[in-house]
Parts: structure tokens; sequence; C-alpha cells
């Protein structure tokens, strides 16, 4: 049996009732929202946009990477995003891993070491966001002007609350 067969089913349904093929790539909304990679969070939803509204951009923690920044710079020097909003959440994965037993385990799983592998771990929920906006702040690759905040979404009350704002430049 094929382990996508129930993907390749709702796809067929989806194509039915698909309606979004005019949508441009350029977000309507001039937004790009990078959060977790966790199933419980909707980005959509949650803010309050629909479909063409937002570049989303989704890791383990949220983390403002080297390849987040890479797809922000091409966001907003290409697609005309204006602002950046980062979201943790509560209960997150990345907080809650202990670095030394996940390596373990991908030894286990796999025969590999992977020590070289940067996991990008929360010790510090609140001073991980601010870095994060820190981080988009500082990107030189960003035009002055770019808004950028930080959100901390409760996943089990529905909140997102506002935890920072700067502006790059």
């Amino acid at each position: 049996m094929d382990p996508f067969a129930d993907l390749i089913a709702a796809n067929a349904e989806y194509v039915d009732r698909f309606r979004l093929g005019d949508l441009p790539a350029p977000p309507r909304r001039k937004l790009a929202v990078v959060t977790c990679m966790d199933c419980r969070i909707d980005p959509l939803a949650i803010l309050g946009l629909e479909a063409g509204d937002a570049h989303v951009l989704r890791n383990a923690g949220a983390r403002i990477t080297d390849d987040v920044l890479r797809s922000l710079v091409k966001s907003v020097n290409q697609l005309g995003v204006e602002r950046v909003a980062v979201m943790h959440h509560t209960d997150c994965g990345a907080a809650k891993i202990v670095l030394s037993e996940l390596r373990a385990k991908v030894v286990e799983a796999t025969g590999n070491d992977p020590s070289a592998v940067e996991f990008h771990l929360i010790d510090d929920q609140a001073a991980a966001l601010e870095a994060d906006v820190e981080a988009v702040r500082g990107c030189p690759y960003l035009p002055p002007g770019t808004e950028v905040a930080g959100f901390l979404y409760d996943v089990t009350t529905g909140v997102a609350e506002p935890r920072h704002h700067a502006t790059v430049g």
C-alpha cells in the first residue's frame, strides 16, 4: 500500500474545489510570518489571514536561521513584503529537547553523528524571541523601514501576544 495514498486522494478532492490559481506571488498584506512547524499552529487562522495574504516560513522553533533570512530577503526585496512577524509558541519542543538525547536518537536511528547540525534549540523563550526579532532587524539585506514584530502564541488559549517590535534601519 502507498504510504501517501491518503494525501493523493485528498489532493484529488482539493483540485475539484481549487479556486486559488489566480493569486499573485506577492502577498496582499505585504507580510511574512515565521513560525514553528508545530502542527498545533495554523498561522493563517491565528492572525486572521487567508491564502494569498502572507508568506509563511516554518521551521523547528520558528528560529531565524540563515535560510530563513535568505527567504525573507527574497520576500522583501523581490515580492514587496514590508512586515515580518516572528511567532514563537508555548510548549515548544525546541525548548524541551535535551541536545545530547536528540543526538543519541539520531545516531541510534541512522548510525550517523549529527554533531555538525545546529538544531537552534531554545534555552530561554523570551530571550530567543528577542534574539530572533533582532536577527531580522539587523539583517543588512533588508531595506530600512522593514517592520519586525515578535509574538508568543499560546497553544492552549489561542492568544498571540505581541512581545517585541523593531524597525530595520
